[in-house]
């Protein structure tokens, strides 16, 4: 072999890692800034505190989170974390091209399938901002790679490294479990170097793995149990299994950190787990009403039909940004549809194993996830079709998918680089090498071209909105104020900036959705002095919050996304500063109105595609329109609606 043979074998080799890198790239050019809405800024203060965000608590996100915010501290805060998602789905999207890579001997097709899989928008959004699917991601890819590892080396230590890995899904994130069925039927389901009978034994011991770590992932104490029970069991006889009990608990075991830091009570501390029962709460998630998989919370074709509008959204966002199908977007879907029918036909012909193991990869994360969750009605979908009394999530989930998209990139990219190496039996204008390379890189690349302007989190106003809510209600709240908030948009970005950026700590941020929680109140009563009581719905538990905070001497302030009737319950009356509403009286030193103005002449809320966004950006008018109200009766009307929440 010539040294020039030799070098192309080896970049041949390497081309996922390559893909890997290019889009650790592409994710750096389309990062976040700073913060963001939803989950991020809670996870930064978490990560910058050593605290413990909301339940299941994600020990270990928190705990890797932190290690790579200490590498990086020269860097800010929200920069650091997001690139540390970049970092986990770039190396994820490597890892699984690889897989594709050393079983198929075609590393051009499975570099194309990386690529494909880091470009569908989702996985993308997830790449570009602080959030925990990002770690979830690198988990499952993690463990298809050591299943691939196991089954082509049949060695003992690469089973137990898989059995560690699903193990670690319970303290990261139990949406990584998605793969673990995959991952096993890759170990077991074509090995010819191991008769059946060990095939079967190691294929059982890692299901017992699984089980176990189903159960503790989420809060089914009795199959953790019988999971375990089993396992120990096994370890009579066989001594695989006793191998993997000790890298069952080794995974499972940053479950524990939460119950340390929780008795140091850090800054972010979410259900409080400073004992064994507050512990297996957060865990299991008794915050939230979890749904049982029956009866569904939506007809099935309706969440059938959510899960098809979100694929709708992965290939070509960029080209209609809006949740309807569209002309110009929905035919590019139904492109990569068949693309990813034709890697998979192919695939299956160059090696079933991991053809058999894609495919249960998809089904788990699309179908069976579905299934599992029984999601409610999305918030652009059922309106005119069910009851107007039928409940709706909150939020878009198509973050819940990011799996079976993910695998379906994998098989789209590897289909669109095998139709371009089966043009050589074309038309002679179609044969040629570099006219084939030509047709394969465009399909490839396609995603990352028509995605880019929807997924790009560095366009104003939504690069900067989180940031400069947080900044208007910290501004315009007294000193030593204790300020209501409503829900997570309005509360996450000012826990960013109150730990992160060392903003306004004298002000107590008070989230009214959370009041309910024991926990809570009792962390208001433990912190500050402010005996609450017993629940008694929002209105009174409000208005004894207020009472208990006057009681104490501090001033009161109502941010403009509370419903207006919450602020009135309480007696008093009430001006407007800045963004947020403060006892009359009180001091205004809210000066920010001109700036903010200029910002949003400049980014005005029209522009914005996502409606949390669009909804946050709202508050930030109140300023400019409470200076203009007394000579426009256009700017009163508006203050009105706009600063008095419904």
């Amino acid at each position: 072999m010539t040294a020039a043979h030799g070098r192309a074998n080896g970049v041949a080799r390497r081309a996922p890692a390559l893909a890997g890198v290019l889009l650790f790239l592409v994710y750096v050019v389309t990062l976040a800034p700073g913060v963001t809405f939803w989950d991020a800024g809670e996870f930064i203060a978490a990560i910058d505190s050593f605290g413990i965000p909301h339940p299941p608590g994600t020990p270990f996100f928190v705990l890797t989170g932190r290690a790579w915010r200490l590498l990086l501290g020269f860097f800010p805060a929200a920069l650091a974390t997001n690139l540390f998602s970049a970092a986990c789905t770039a190396a994820a999207c490597a890892l699984g091209g690889s897989v594709i890579a050393r079983r198929t001997r075609r590393p051009f097709a499975a570099a194309a399938g990386a690529l494909c899989a880091g470009t569908m928008s989702t996985v993308w959004l997830n790449a570009t901002e602080t959030e925990v699917y990002s770690s979830s991601l690198l988990l499952a890819a993690l463990m298809l790679w050591a299943a691939a590892r196991a089954e082509e080396s049949g060695e003992t230590r690469w089973r137990v490294f898989l059995a560690f890995l699903i193990a670690l899904a319970a303290p990261l994130h139990a949406s990584a479990l998605v793969a673990a069925p995959a991952a096993i039927a890759l170990v077991t389901g074509w090995a010819p170097r191991m008769p059946d009978d060990r095939l079967r034994a190691h294929g059982l011991d890692l299901i017992l793995v699984f089980i176990a770590a189903a159960g503790l992932a989420t809060g089914r104490w009795i199959v953790a149990g019988c999971g375990v029970t089993c396992l120990l069991i096994r370890t009579a006889y066989r001594t695989d299994a006793r191998r993997l009990l000790p890298a069952l608990l080794l995974g499972v075991s940053p479950l524990v950190v939460m119950l340390l830091r929780a008795r140091l009570d850090p800054a972010i501390n979410q259900g409080n787990p400073a004992d064994l029962e507050a512990l297996l709460g957060v865990v299991a998630r008794r915050q939230y009403a979890v749904a049982a998989t029956w009866p569904r919370q939506a007809p099935l074709w309706l969440q059938f039909g959510n899960l098809l509008e979100y694929v709708d959204w992965q290939a070509a966002l960029g080209m209609a940004p809006r949740p309807a199908p569209h002309l110009l977007r929905t035919p590019l879907t139904i492109l990569f549809l068949a693309l990813g029918w034709h890697g998979a036909r192919r695939l299956r012909l160059d090696d079933a194993a991991t053809w058999r193991t894609v495919l249960v990869l998809l089904g788990c994360a699309s179908l069976g996830v579905m299934l599992y969750l029984n999601l409610k009605a999305g918030p652009s979908l059922g309106w005119g079709i069910l009851p107007e009394s039928a409940p709706h999530e909150a939020r878009e989930r198509d973050y819940f998918f990011v799996l079976a998209f993910w695998a379906w990139g994998l098989l789209a990219g590897y289909g669109a680089v095998r139709m371009a190496d089966e043009a050589r039996r074309m038309p002679a204008f179609l044969s040629s090498r570099p006219t084939r390379a030509l047709l394969g890189g465009v399909l490839v690349m396609l995603p990352l071209l028509l995605n880019w302007r929807a997924v790009d989190r560095r366009r104003e106003p939504d690069a900067s909105a989180p940031e400069l809510l947080a900044r208007a209600l910290l501004g315009g709240s007294p000193d030593r104020a204790v300020l209501f908030v409503w829900g997570d948009n309005d509360t996450y970005p000012l826990w960013f900036a109150q730990r992160a950026l060392g903003m306004r700590r004298d002000v107590r941020v008070i989230t009214i959705s959370l009041l309910s929680s024991p926990w809570y109140r009792a962390e208001l009563e433990r912190r500050d002095s402010l005996v609450v009581g017993p629940w008694r719905g929002e209105s009174a538990t409000v208005a004894s919050v207020v009472a208990a905070a006057r009681a104490r001497g501090r001033p009161v302030a109502f941010a403009a996304t509370v419903p207006a009737t919450m602020r009135r319950t309480s007696d008093g009356s009430w001006l407007l500063c800045g963004s947020v509403w403060t006892e009359a009286g009180t001091h205004c030193a809210f000066g920010a109105t001109h700036q903010i103005d200029a910002w949003l002449a400049a980014n005005p809320p029209s522009d914005v595609t996502d409606p949390t966004t669009r909804a946050n950006l709202q508050p930030l008018r109140c300023p400019g329109l409470a200076a203009r109200s007394e000579t426009m009766p256009a700017a009163a009307d508006s203050l009105d609606s706009v600063c008095n929440a419904k």
